[in-house]
């Protein structure tokens, strides 16, 4: 039994050791994996289309860019207690529930105004229907045939799905997929973008470059997008060829562009269902109340975690009888003020106005 464990072991270990880093191990077997789904796609890479080659040189980059930046968040402390404990709760009842509300609805933004909430759907869902109608067709995981009875072949992993009218419903709506996308996220960025700039607070709070040039880029590769099918339509493909090769850089320097700016919170957001699930089960098991007001702020678990973390980083805020992490927010608050007016503050059992406001 031990040969067999040291065995394993031994194993595990000179798999690892191939790769120099978890980086480079992830991006390898990324690569492979796509290589092969793209085998069996496009049929041993017989139905290949080569002017969709540059999207596929932009997308390895963005997922190289996108292992580096989840790795490096992965290995801190706090990010891998919640993602170890998230992964073991993966399969909790509430689950599904948590997947939709996150990941479909937005209802987490419902909360926070139908207008915020409006603008969030436009944009997640034109960028989700765009991943979806895009990544396929580059890799040659879906691809269309046309007969000469003017009804087309739907291709999926290599495999006839089904058969439709060329000028149907169906047809219509596969073939401006995404100018519906695009319009999508045209109408949500500017949503957006008019907030920015009207809300005085979120006006303080934006930047150039980190709050808008995301929102700049996703525009213009909408726009373009949009003036391609314009050409087509209307101008009788006069211009083609520039404005193709105009949309075809645009995408590509978003998806390079992507994990690195704010944008990366949308490929990450899944693993909120994780941070929920955390929260929730460890809320249902016990609760930790606040060392000076007595309430309930978070659970024991979560206080535990946050002051072992601490710890791990040198970080100690270890006071006379008390951790910092053992109190709740308005009375951590108070206690800094009162390091510098030397009036205890924390301990005047006076509650904030928006002690407990909720979004």
């Amino acid at each position: 039994m031990q040969g067999e464990l040291s065995a394993n072991k031994k194993a595990t270990h000179s798999i690892e050791r191939a790769f120099a880093s978890k980086f480079a191990k992830s991006m390898f077997i990324s690569v492979c994996g796509l290589a092969i789904l793209s085998f069996i796609g496009t049929r041993m890479f017989t139905h290949i289309d080569l002017n969709l080659y540059g999207y596929m040189v932009g997308t390895i980059v963005f997922l190289g860019g996108f292992f580096y930046r989840f790795i490096a968040w992965g290995e801190r402390p706090p990010t891998k207690i919640f993602i170890k404990k998230g992964l073991k709760l993966l399969f909790r009842k509430s689950t599904p529930k948590t997947t939709t509300e996150h990941l479909v609805t937005y209802r987490f933004i419902w909360n926070r105004g139908l207008y915020r909430w409006t603008q969030h759907i436009l944009m997640g869902w034109g960028c989700v229907i765009a991943a979806f109608v895009t990544f396929p067709l580059v890799f040659g995981w879906m691809y269309f045939t046309m007969e000469e009875n003017g009804y087309y072949t739907v291709v999926g992993m290599g495999i006839d799905i089904m058969t439709i009218k060329a000028d149907g419903v169906l047809g219509y709506l596969f073939y401006n997929a995404l100018n519906i996308s695009a319009v999508m996220v045209i109408t949500g960025v500017c949503m957006i973008i008019y907030r920015r700039l009207k809300n005085m607070q979120a006006r303080a709070e934006q930047t150039v470059v980190y709050d808008f040039l995301p929102l700049y880029l996703l525009l213009f590769v909408s726009i373009t997008g949009i003036a391609l099918t314009f050409i087509n339509m209307f101008l009788h493909g006069w211009g083609h060829s520039v404005m193709s090769l105009i949309h075809q850089y645009s995408v590509i320097v978003t998806l390079i562009y992507l994990p690195f700016g704010k944008l990366a919170h949308i490929p990450f957001r899944p693993v909120s269902i994780f941070a929920r699930n955390y929260r929730e089960h460890y809320a249902e098991q016990s609760m930790k109340h606040c060392k000076v007001c007595s309430e309930e702020f978070v659970s024991t678990e979560q206080s535990n975690d946050v002051v072992h973390v601490l710890g791990v980083n040198h970080m100690e805020f270890k006071k006379e009888d008390f951790h910092l992490a053992e109190l709740c927010l308005p009375c951590r608050r108070k206690y800094r003020i009162a390091q510098f007016s030397g009036f205890p503050t924390h301990e005047v059992k006076v509650k904030e106005a928006n002690q407990n406001a909720k979004g």
